[in-house]
């Protein structure tokens, strides 16, 4: 399913819906929980979000599940390469594909995402090779991609920071006169960050066409979340002047459609709208993290009741689409794709010694020929066992 069919969903429900006025334009969120699609699988009618999927085919509806088996497959397949000394850390998305599917194939190609670390699934639905997902938990290279051929900024560590580089982007779309909009990912942990509230205020002030997607996964690695919030993610937003919905973010036509209802507000001039996507971090916070010393297993049963694929799946089946056929070519692709990424991920080259050097400046300077000198007879001083080389390469 690309992108951008699917991107186009919001526009026709909106050019069909008559009277509809779409939900939080008030700025006072949407009361409970947008659901579509029940835990056991069955189909919900929602009044107001109902039209934002209504071109949702049983083909689309199979394309989600097999996106969905993919990137966690892809989690799995990354999570294994960490511990097999191939990566030095690895961020797991296990439980949160229906958010980032349901959003990512939402997008327009020309929209501008600016994501948090765990946004892998996002990723790959803008398109980003398996291999440079890779390269920075490898420590091969700062950044993994070229952000302007798939309208997608590298992940950023530092917390809640990607918001603010979305909203001056948002700002910039505006300026141009465009209609594109830029959606920008974080925790619920993110929201606590002093940049968050700030990008949430200059997005309010000027109107910016930017979605903030808050994937509310339960879990700050080990803060949860109801300590440091004692009101729904999503109502701080009115404090802000921003609109928002709240979403179960284990319902992949849920996220749709909300994602949907976003875009096109954004689109037309409507400015920013915040979305709490309400999942639960079903792994580590990393692969560095036990999750066993402070949260409770029960937690995690009830949670694995209302687990995301299963969920579709269970969708399919009432509706007689899950075939033996369709999940065999579903494990099928994810194993090529899990294959392929582990290959690419062996096989990536180790960056010499004096490719620290590259891309500091756009020019050379004398100020880095000399570190660059210096380094080059501090390797040599140790002789061939350093696999030592020569600066020329660097230049």
């Amino acid at each position: 399913m690309s992108t951008d069919k699917t991107g186009q969903g919001g526009a026709q429900a909106h050019e069909g819906a008559g009277e509809f006025q779409e939900p939080g334009s008030s700025g006072v969120p949407v009361q409970g929980l947008v659901q579509l699609i029940t835990p056991s699988g069955e189909r919900v009618s929602h009044p107001e979000f109902d039209l934002w999927v209504q071109d949702i085919t049983d083909e689309h509806l199979c394309s989600l599940f097999e996106d969905m088996t993919v990137i966690r497959r892809i989690d799995v397949e990354a999570t294994a390469l960490q511990r097999q000394g191939e990566l030095a850390l690895w961020p797991p998305l296990l439980g949160q594909e229906a958010a980032q599917i349901g959003s990512g194939r939402s997008l327009r190609s020309d929209d501008f995402v600016f994501s948090s670390y765990r946004e892998n699934g996002v990723a790959y639905c803008r398109g980003v090779d398996l291999t440079d997902l890779l390269r920075v938990w490898r420590g091969n290279a700062s950044g993994g991609w070229d952000p302007y051929a798939i309208n997608m900024a590298t992940p950023q560590i530092i917390i809640g920071a990607q918001t603010l580089h979305a909203t001056g982007y948002a700002m910039g779309i505006q300026n141009d006169g465009a209609d594109s909009v830029a959606v920008t990912y974080f925790g619920d942990g993110a929201t606590s960050e002093g940049d968050v509230n700030e990008a949430l205020v200059f997005a309010a002030s000027f109107q910016a066409p930017v979605v903030f997607f808050c994937t509310n996964n339960h879990w700050a690695i080990s803060e949860p979340v109801r300590l440091q919030s004692h009101i729904q993610l999503a109502d701080r937003a009115a404090g802000f002047g921003i609109p928002s919905l709240r979403v179960d973010g284990n319902d992949v036509l849920a996220v749709m459609a909300a994602t949907r209802v976003a875009l096109d507000r954004a689109r037309r001039g409507g400015g920013p709208t915040f979305i709490e996507a309400v999942t639960y971090r079903m792994g580590p916070h990393t692969t560095a993290d036990d999750p066993t010393r402070y949260r409770d297993a029960n937690e995690l049963e009830d949670w694995a009741a209302k687990d995301p694929i299963s969920r579709v799946a269970a969708l399919l089946e009432r509706k007689g689409l899950l075939t033996d056929e369709l999940q065999e070519h579903v494990r099928n692709s994810a194993d090529a794709v899990a294959r392929e990424m582990r290959k690419g991920c062996t096989t990536m080259p180790d960056p010499q010694p004096m490719d620290v050097f590259k891309h500091v400046y756009s020019a050379p300077n004398s100020w880095l020929d000399r570190q660059q000198d210096h380094y080059a007879r501090y390797l040599a001083s140790f002789g061939d066992s350093a696999g030592a080389v020569s600066g020329e390469g660097a230049r």
